[in-house]
Formats: C-alpha cells, structure tokens, sequence
C-alpha cells in the first residue's frame, strides 16, 4: 500500500487506519472512553447499592448534562479557536482529579472519617466536573478527527471511530463490574486512573492542531453562528432530534442496575456482562459496516436502525430471562450503531472546517448529553410507574418519535449519499 496521505483505493475497509494522525486519535479515544465507561459502570451500581433509589440513578446522569449543555456552545466556541492537543490534556486532568477524589472517597479507610451523608453529594460533584470537562471534550476531538483524514474517507474514519469507542464500551462496563465484583471499588478505580493516564500520554503523541478559526466578532455572534447553521440544514436537525428524543425517552440502559440487582438478580458481574453485551452489539455491526456502508439511502437506513433501536427496548422491558435479555441489549447496540455511523459522516460531510467546533457543540447538545437527560428521564418515570412500564413506556415512545420524523422527512428517505452534501438535499 502506498505512503501516508495518498489517495486510498474505494474498497480498502483500513483506508482511515493508514493515517498516522488518526491511528493516534483512535488509540487515546479508544483508552479514554474505557476508563470513562468503567467508571460509569462502577458509578452507578455503587450509588444505588448506597442508596437503593433509581431516582438516584437518575440525578448522576443530571449532574453530567447540566454542565455538558450549559457551556457546550462555549466549549465549541474555545475548540475552533484553540490548539487542540493542550486543550485535550486540560480536559484529561480535569476527569482524573474527579475520579481521584471519587477513589478517594470510596476507599474503606476513609469510612470511619467520612460521613456516609457526604459521599454521594461528593460524587454527585464529581460527577458534574466530568460533565464539564466533556462540554469541551466532544467538540476538540470532532476536529482532529476531521484533519486526521482525507474528506473522501470520512464514512470509513466514522466506522473506526466509532467501532473504537464501542469496543471500549464493551470491555469497560465489564472490566468495571466484575472488577468491582470480585476485588471492590477501590481496585475498579486503580484501574480507571491506570487508563485515564496512559490516555494522557497518548494525547502527547498526537500532533498539535492550530486553530483554523480566528473570531474577528463578539462571542456571542460567533456562537449563534453555528446554531444558525444547524437549524438551516433540515437533515442536521432532524438527525440531532431524532437522537435526541429517541434517546431521551428510550434511556433503559440507566436502569439496568435496577435490572442486574432487583428484576434478574446477576449483580455487578452481570451488570457489566449487560453493558458490554449491548456494546458487543454495536461494535459487530460497525465491524461489518467498514466492508458494508449504511450511506447507500442514510435517510431511509436512519429511520429503520432508530426504530429497531426502540422495538429492542420494548423487548428487553419484557425479557425475565437473563439471556433473553442480553440478545436484546445486543439488537439495541447494534441497531444503534447503524445510526451513530449515519449521523457522524452526514454531520462530518455538511460542516465546513471553520466551523466544526460550535457544530459539535450543538450536537452535543442534542446528542452527546442526551443520555444522561435520557437517564434522569427514565430514574424519574421508573420512580413514577415502575422499572418495567416506565421501559416499555421510553421504548413506545421511541417508535412515535420516528414515526413523526418519518412524516416530516420523506422527502430525504430517497436521497443517496452524494445528493444530501447539495444545497437541493437541504
């Protein structure tokens, strides 16, 4: 195969991986997204098994969005026209001293000089700290990968991407349960300050991205900049709704603690197994996407993917077996994977390069924080009408959504993936 930076035949499935700069990308998301989703998992159970509330489960998804919606227009805003490799090793050590302070708090030496009262708020503020580090997470590592690869590999870079980010989703939730099984808290959080530090180091070996936006207008014009341009392009918005809502009412993954400890009683090992399961799912489809592109009609391919994404929900809030239950997380993680590499590469495609910092922004507002509003959704419904119905509740929910986004777009269902980056697509 030829050198770096040359032009890569069509058909080539590693056509991204040849490119340095976006080998490191992939490894230092690939490491951070472990660490961050083994803390989630070893997060959540701790929290309920402290307080036995899906409530409670809830708020930690809360305490995240706030600050992650809050300041995600100015996070955009500071990636467009900062260098991004200095801004990624602020973020990084913002996330580790978090979860310092949470190994600290939960270590059993430190039981007899903490008030048990104290521990979930301080973790509740941890929490809320990660929520601000990933306002400015998500639009930094949305321009690497654009300038790490040539624009016509775009949907093979998203399908890396996303597959490394899934493989890590699979193996932190179960690295975090079982760890946290086996040998407890304190050891599951050595092993997320592990990884959250070689993911430093893998930052270091990333090149320095200079900004390619210079704001020649106040601070609030540029931001409004990018909202304008997302709400002209009739696909952007409608994709970022239709995650949005979808996400936001079918949000059982937030309950599955419920589920491991109360409904099929696995316990933490079996949490991590479910968390992964549904990962294993998504990261299979994405393998077999980077040979099978979904981009052939993204539109129509789209709409399907979201409402299989809702049908598993609703068979999963039904499933009392065990294994049943684990096929389903598996159909939902791969029909939602089909949808994260449609949304990627349409959103890579339509944004111009000066601007990609505040689109990110925007979309995470959409979708970066929507599970975590999904989960307080779905902590909330289930304090309300019950774990199962508010499931079944959240998974209906999702087949409305698509069917009202069916209804308002037909007119993009037919488009191929050449006719949606022309203006006569939007």
């Amino acid at each position: 195969m030829s050198a770096e930076g040359d032009s890569q035949p069509k058909k080539d499935s590693f056509a991204a991986l040849r490119y340095k700069d976006f080998r490191a990308y992939v490894a230092m998301r690939f490491v951070f997204t472990f660490a961050y989703q083994m803390q989630a998992v070893v997060v959540g159970f701790y929290i309920y098994q402290l307080t036995k509330s899906a409530f409670a489960l809830g708020f930690v998804g809360l305490c995240e969005a706030i600050p992650a919606i809050g300041i995600a227009l100015y996070g955009g805003y500071v990636a467009d026209k900062s260098e991004k490799r200095k801004m990624l090793l602020t973020i990084s050590a913002l996330v580790m001293f978090a979860s310092l302070v949470m190994f600290a708090v939960t270590m059993k030496s430190m039981a007899p000089h903490l008030h048990k009262g104290w521990i979930a708020p301080i973790i509740y503020f941890m929490i809320f700290l990660n929520g601000l580090a990933r306002a400015f997470y998500g639009p930094a590592t949305f321009t690497i990968y654009a300038h790490s690869i040539p624009k016509e590999i775009y949907p093979n870079g998203s399908t890396w991407s996303s597959s490394s980010w899934q493989i890590a989703s699979i193996l932190g939730p179960a690295a975090g349960g079982l760890v946290y099984g086996f040998y407890g808290i304190t050891a599951a959080f050595s092993v997320i300050l592990i990884f959250l530090l070689i993911s430093i180091v893998l930052i270091y070996l990333l090149r320095p991205y200079p900004p390619v936006f210079v704001p020649k207008e106040s601070i609030w014009k540029s931001l409004s900049e990018g909202i304008h341009f997302v709400f002209k392009s009739k696909m952007l918005i409608w994709a970022m709704s239709l995650d949005l809502f979808s996400v936001f009412f079918g949000g059982a993954v937030a309950l599955l603690p419920v589920f491991a400890n109360d409904i099929l009683k696995v316990g933490s090992e079996g949490l991590g197994i479910m968390k992964a399961t549904a990962s294993l799912g998504a990261v299979s489809t994405m393998l077999v996407m980077t040979r099978f592109s979904p981009m052939g009609k993204p539109w129509r391919n789209l709409l399907i993917a979201v409402t299989g994404f809702g049908l598993s929900i609703i068979c999963f809030g039904l499933s009392r077996s065990f294994y049943l239950s684990l096929f389903f997380l598996f159909t939902e993680g791969a029909f939602d994977s089909v949808s994260v590499i449609i949304r990627g590469t349409i959103m890579q495609l339509l944004t111009p390069d000066h601007m990609r910092g505040r689109v990110s922004a925007v979309n995470s507002m959409f979708i970066g924080s929507s599970n975590e509003i999904g989960a307080f959704e779905s902590g909330t419904a289930a304090t309300l009408m019950g774990t199962v119905p508010s499931v079944l509740f959240g998974g209906s929910m999702t087949i409305l959504i698509v069917t009202i986004t069916w209804l308002k777009t037909k007119k993009l269902v037919p488009l191929s993936l050449g006719q949606i980056q022309t203006p006569a697509a939007e």
